[in-house]
């Protein structure tokens, strides 16, 4: 790995038979702020009231989330937003009613971290589809497959991965934080609770 080229991580096994990712330094991003984005301030209740109506009206939600790496003292770091100094997030979000997956994650990427939500300046290059998170009720845990007892699932959230070019211009929301985090705090910490 080195500083100045980046680095390539082997996905689902050795170089040879796996996909591989090319990670950059994160030095070679520049990082600045734009108008916050206002947030729903709701009760739990009143948040499972709106999620029961948005069923009703539309059946399954669908939200897709995107998986981006970059190297940090030659070690693959996850970009998450950081919510109210308490949650965590891949970016992403809901999809609109018919919403093709890719056009939604585009969409959600470059409103949350572009200047412009016109998306001129960016074309997000979104990769595989690496899993799918369930949601049996309207409760807050995701199962990351598909129960066996539900009929009818009321969420279900798609991870992507989505290759980041050699450089780029992240704009970030003044009410977000964008962190990189290490991928040896994620797997299993539970000092942090990270939201999916």
């Amino acid at each position: 790995m080195s500083d100045e080229m980046g680095a390539s991580v082997p996905i689902n096994g050795s170089d040879r038979n796996g996909y591989v990712v090319d990670i950059y330094p994160l030095s070679s991003y520049y990082f600045g702020s734009k108008e916050a984005i206002p947030f729903k301030d709701e009760t739990l209740y009143n948040r499972v009231l709106r999620m029961k109506s948005n069923y009703d009206a539309h059946g399954l939600r669908t939200c897709v989330e995107a998986v981006l790496l970059v190297e940090l003292f030659k070690h693959p770091h996850l970009l998450l937003l950081q919510v109210r100094n308490s949650i965590f997030k891949l970016p992403g979000g809901r999809l609109r009613p018919g919403e093709s997956d890719i056009y939604g994650l585009k969409r959600k990427l470059t409103r949350k971290l572009s200047l412009n939500e016109d998306g001129g300046e960016v074309d997000w290059e979104v990769g595989e589809c690496l899993g799918m998170w369930w949601k049996p009720d309207f409760e807050t845990l995701l199962f990351p497959y598909f129960p066996p007892n539900v009929k009818r699932p009321k969420e279900c959230t798609k991870l992507f991965l989505v290759k980041l070019p050699v450089s780029q211009k992240f704009f970030v929301p003044k009410n977000l934080k964008l962190l990189a985090v290490p991928l040896c705090q994620i797997h299993e910490n539970h000092k942090v609770q990270f939201s999916l």
